[in-house]
């Protein structure tokens, strides 16, 4: 290193000292280091390296860059930086110690060395050495002595100290004098290490041959190389007054408060002059050399010597203050003595404490850990004593704690959840207290953002959603809007929504609808066919663009409306399904009311748009033949006559309930024949049976009646049983007949199921013949119907479903089924099927019709 030296500087410390450090230590060893020192001497030359902080710091050179390593330092200037590359500390600008220190023995810059992950603080002293840089100098280069003839060899007289603003072995260490016959040269060694020259008398003056002498004085310090000062003493031989004032002390000392108003007096100084008159007369001044600060402080009374306070006193910016007192005489010449005065200004509390933050993390994320450093802060109090003991405190409403470390330094660190939903930054106050009396405190406020964490998913404005649409519905339109909300910010607060893959008819849902990813917008894809797709549901997701991205899902409910789009559909007579027309015969002794053939239409739509209605539109005899409006049966209206013709035809017109009106026509061709009889009259001739086979024929009947009997007496009880069962789980299973009358034959090809879709189930009773269509009705099936009719009811609450149940559960004994929820959806035989669905309030959705149908 050359003229360099660098190390470590371990002193040696009493017990107390060394048992506190190491307390220290162990509280806070992984965010400070211990203190690295370095010597180095002043005026070095820019770029010279002071030392190897890495090595020295224990840190890898490779992570300088990545763990930010910098420095921070108390003084206004920086006279260091780090090559990060290599890392060495290198001195970047001028150094000065007499600048940086002044007068003091010992000049150390503090530097705070700061690395990131993890966070660390290292101090670090820089020992700055004097060099010999400065000469001595006197601050009159020319000094007048007036010396008495009278006066006797061995006197002495003080001469000007030189000032060397260098310390230690550089300041002034000898003063010489220029050779003569009458003087020589002493110095008086001060208490306080000043050297004092003092011209002494070797042989009496004798004015008569030299009044004058003229001597060199030159100050040398102890430098390598050495460096001197000089001034001229003047020595003018006077005659009479041959005594000098004397003070009664060498050094006056006093101690003032830096509150002392102007006027306070401080001391007095007090010089005897043995001569007598204007000889013996003293009065008192500041010396030749006082400097112009002390001359701004302190004024002296010239004729009692008493010391006053002129100007505002500092303590912090000098706390001693020293220069000297000269006391002349009035004599002709004048003598004069002199004395030192030491004063030492008293420290009061009037310096508020300082907070500065060394180092700042931030923003911080909200799911730091407890414990976790966001600032460096260093407390500082210019004044001395209790007044500059400084404590930190944080205000307790936050989510943070200070915790202690060495040399004033804290270390601000959270103490709780942090959640930036709830607060996205804080106002942290940090106050400083002093231990003075009265203490003065200060405050700081550090801002603390809160970054983003994705800890927060999407959310619904409501969980799912109902969509009605109606069948035919043009492809492209918008079916519904989805909104979800996130409390995050910026990609973890950005939402997307897509359509989670599912099946509907075992087809992708994707092929029936899709969303707008930006706003949740579903449109459909194609139009829907209520009579192949009633309801569906959607799997709606919304997806953040966080990392790890979070979501939540939404049910959409999309239930198909049905159009009167579907005419209806003749299946009997059979033979319609060949064409229009339908053959069949009567016999001329039909008499009025026989029934000619029944027709029976479906419609595939659902509600009023499959009510259906017969009429006859066109009739070869208009009298002779009717149609039922409800049923399409084709009966006479009058017995046949002789007259009528033997081929009639009939068009009947079948229409439904919608709107527009729906209809199909079917051509019924009946052929009056001579030869045939009505069924009823050939069974009453069979009816009728020799007396001796009557009894066993009624015997016949009252066991069929007894049997009869007891299964309808065990279905009761039965049917008992499933209502108590019923009724505690789900209300009432009553039945009301009222409600489903005129019905006598059961069907027992149904097959009812209980069917779900998300949140909507319903039950569903399927038909087993041929044509079984999804046609929706409100059924009630009664087992007395002779036509194996069925009729669609509007129930009026939960209760009318069950009791619908009741009768379908009696009728059915063969089907099994259960009823859970509020929507009833029944296929008849025919085709026909009903859905009753109800709201959350058990109101109907759909409206009813009332319909009846024949095999």
């Amino acid at each position: 290193m050359g003229f360099l030296e660098r190390g470590i500087m371990w002193n040696k410390l009493p017990v107390w000292q060394v048992y506190s450090w190491w307390c220290h230590f162990f509280l806070l060893w992984n965010t400070i280091d211990g203190q690295t020192r370095y010597s180095i001497p002043e005026e070095l030359k820019q770029g010279s390296v002071v030392g190897n902080l890495a090595k020295d710091l224990g840190l890898v050179v490779s992570e300088l860059y990545r763990r930010k390593l910098r420095i921070t330092s108390e003084a206004g200037k920086q006279y260091f930086n780090i090559d990060l590359g290599k890392g060495e500390l290198v001195v970047i600008d001028r150094i000065d110690r007499e600048e940086l220190c002044g007068q003091r023995p010992s000049c150390l810059l503090p530097l705070e060395l700061v690395v990131d992950d993890p966070l660390q603080l290292h101090r670090v002293e820089i020992e700055i050495q004097d060099t010999n840089d400065n000469y001595p100098r006197f601050l009159t280069k020319e000094k007048v002595v007036k010396i008495a003839e009278l006066v006797n060899p061995g006197a002495r007289f003080p001469l000007e100290s030189a000032q060397d603003l260098d310390v230690g072995i550089n300041s002034v260490r000898s003063y010489l004098i220029s050779k003569n016959d009458n003087f020589k040269l002493t110095v008086k060694n001060h208490k306080d290490g000043r050297k004092i020259p003092e011209l002494v008398l070797e042989k009496p003056l004798d004015r008569e041959k030299l009044p004058v002498h003229n001597l060199i004085l030159t100050a040398v310090d102890g430098g390598d190389p050495v460096r001197s000062g000089t001034s001229e003493i003047t020595v003018i031989v006077i005659d009479i007054n041959d005594n000098a004032p004397q003070f009664e002390r060498q050094v006056y000392e006093a101690n003032v408060s830096e509150k002392a108003t102007p006027g306070t007096e401080i001391l007095h100084v007090k010089a005897t002059d043995a001569d007598e008159g204007l000889n013996g007369e003293v009065e008192y001044f500041f010396a030749e050399q006082t400097t112009d600060l002390i001359l701004t402080l302190f004024e002296i009374e010239p004729s009692t010597g008493a010391i006053v306070v002129k100007g505002a006193l500092d303590h912090e910016t000098n706390y001693l203050h020293r220069f000297d007192i000269t006391a002349k005489d009035k004599g002709n010449p004048e003598m004069d003595g002199h004395c030192g005065v030491e004063i030492k200004i008293v420290d009061i509390n009037d310096n508020i404490p300082e907070i500065f933050v060394t180092s700042l993390t931030t923003p911080v994320a909200e799911d730091s850990a407890t414990g976790t450093v966001i600032a460096l802060l260093n407390a500082k109090d210019s004044d001395s004593g209790d007044n500059g003991k400084v404590t930190l405190r944080v205000s307790s409403e936050c989510p943070f704690k200070l915790s202690p470390s060495v040399s004033n330094h804290y270390s601000l660190v959270t103490n709780g959840h942090l959640d930036r939903e709830k607060h996205s930054q804080y106002s942290v106050k940090i106050t400083a207290t002093d231990s003075g009396k009265p203490p003065l405190s200060s405050e700081k406020i550090i801002l603390v953002e809160l970054l983003d964490i994705n800890d927060n998913p999407p959310v619904f404005s409501q969980p799912f959603y109902v969509v009605y649409v109606k069948e035919n519905y043009a492809p492209g339109n918008i079916l519904c809007s989805l909104s979800a909300t996130d409390a995050d910010l910026g990609d973890n607060g950005k939402i997307s929504y897509s359509i989670l893959d599912s099946k509907v008819q075992d087809v992708s849902v994707s092929s029936y609808v899709y969303i707008n990813s930006d706003n949740g917008s579903i449109y459909s894809m194609h139009s829907f066919d209520y009579e192949k797709l009633k309801v569906f549901q959607i799997q709606v997701q919304a997806k953040d663009q966080g990392s790890p991205s979070l979501s939540s899902n939404a049910t959409v409910h999309v239930f198909i409306l049905d159009q009167n789009d579907n005419a209806p559909t003749v299946i009997y007579p059979s033979s319609a399904a060949l064409g229009s027309l339908s053959h069949q015969r009567m016999p001329r002794s039909a008499k009025a009311g026989h029934l000619v053939t029944k027709v029976t239409a479906v419609d595939a739509d659902s509600g009023h748009n499959a009510w259906v209605s017969y009429k006859v539109a066109e009739a070869t005899d208009a009298s002779l033949f009717t149609v039922n409006l409800y049923t399409g049966e084709v009966r006479t209206k009058r017995p046949v006559s002789e007259q009528d013709d033997s081929s009639q035809r009939l068009l009947i017109e079948i229409k439904d309930d919608g709107e527009p009106v729906q209809s199909a026509t079917i051509t019924v061709s009946i052929l009056l024949e001579d030869g045939l009889h009505e069924p009823i009259l050939d069974l009453r001739q069979k009816v009728v049976e020799p007396s001796k086979k009557t009894g066993r024929i009624t015997l016949y009947l009252i066991l069929s009646l007894a049997s009869v009997s007891v299964l309808s007496l065990l279905t009761f009880l039965i049917l008992a049983v499933k209502c108590i069962r019923s009724s505690r789980s789900s209300g009432s299973c009553c039945m009301r007949r009222s409600d489903c009358d005129d019905y006598k034959n059961p069907n027992r090809n149904l097959q009812i199921q209980l069917n779900t879709d998300g949140p909507i189930k319903y039950v569903e009773v399927l038909g087993g013949d041929m044509l079984s269509q999804s046609q929706s009705f409100r059924s009630c099936m009664s087992p007395m119907s002779e036509y194996s009719d069925f009729t669609l009811i509007k129930p009026s609450s939960t209760t009318d479903f069950k009791e619908v149940i009741s009768v379908l559960d009696a009728s059915l004994p063969d089907s099994t089924w259960t009823f859970e929820s509020q929507q009833l959806r029944v296929s008849a035989p025919q085709g026909r099927t009903a859905t009753l669905t109800h709201d959350a309030r058990g109101r109907t959705v759909d409206d009813d019709v009332f319909v009846k149908g024949q095999n």
